[in-house]
């Protein structure tokens, strides 16, 4: 009888080192925290990364207006974005640290201070495409769970830590065991719904599936929506002196 309890114990450490003990599977699988910060790396890589961003903002009875932008990330709370295109706007950077975000233009000696809910273009806010760390930016809590589009998903509810921060509350929907973000409902400090986003195009980038199209869609106004086009994603060695005033002149050249 030896040998085959040894077997059964060696196997029982083996299938615990692989999986933690069960408590542990449990907390992860009911923690919202835990479940906003793995979708945040669904999103983009951890670390420092940069992307391309492209918004086609169209609106009824109208042409569409089209952005181009590079988007450098660094440690998630730090970020510059470069205007790329169009030619009237080409050279501009935003640049956050922290909670603070600021505006370059190449005419203007210094940097002027912004908000993350100015809107940048169309449905897109200038936070929405500075920063995109929700775990660090609210308190979520589990509304309940749901199927939506045949897949079973956590409902959450994250609640503004800041003033600062983009949005007061979002709604947001997480896909369980892959953590892939779903869709999101972004609300006003008076309880307004701003808009709508939906998480598509499903591609690997840096390393994993991670969506490359955000569509944010203005629930007042049918057909007026902001698609934002994610490419070239990739983790990237970044200098700490690119995030800072006083290099965004030689950056905008």
């Amino acid at each position: 009888m030896r040998r085959p309890l040894k077997f059964v114990l060696v196997w029982t450490l083996l299938v615990l080192a692989m999986t933690g003990p069960p408590s542990a599977q449990a907390a992860t699988a009911d923690d919202p925290e835990e479940i906003v910060r793995r979708a945040d790396r669904v999103r983009g890589p951890e670390g420092n990364f940069a992307t391309s961003v492209t918004i086609t903002s169209t609106r009824p009875n109208s042409e569409p207006r089209v952005a181009e932008y590079e988007v450098l990330i660094k440690d998630w709370n730090r970020s510059l974005t470069k205007s790329l295109a169009p030619a009237r706007e080409k050279g501009r950077i935003l640049l956050m640290i922290g909670d603070d975000l600021w505006l370059f233009m190449p005419k203007i000696d210094q940097p002027v201070r912004i908000s993350m809910q100015q809107r940048l273009m169309g449905e897109v806010a200038n936070g929405d495409i500075v920063r995109t760390d929700f775990s660090g930016d609210y308190t979520p809590a589990i509304l309940k769970s749901e199927e939506t589009d045949g897949k079973q998903a956590w409902v959450l509810e994250l609640k503004a830590k800041r003033p600062s921060v983009t949005y007061h509350r979002i709604v947001y929907w997480v896909q369980k065991k892959t953590y892939h973000p779903l869709k999101a409902e972004f609300y006003s400090i008076s309880g307004t719904l701003l808009k709508t986003a939906a998480y598509e195009d499903y591609r690997q980038a840096a390393g994993r599936l991670r969506p490359m199209r955000l569509v944010l869609s203005d629930p007042l106004i049918r057909g007026q929506r902001s698609v934002m086009q994610y490419e070239n994603m990739k983790t990237r060695n970044l200098p700490d002196k690119y995030f800072t005033k006083d290099y965004l002149k030689k950056l905008s050249d």
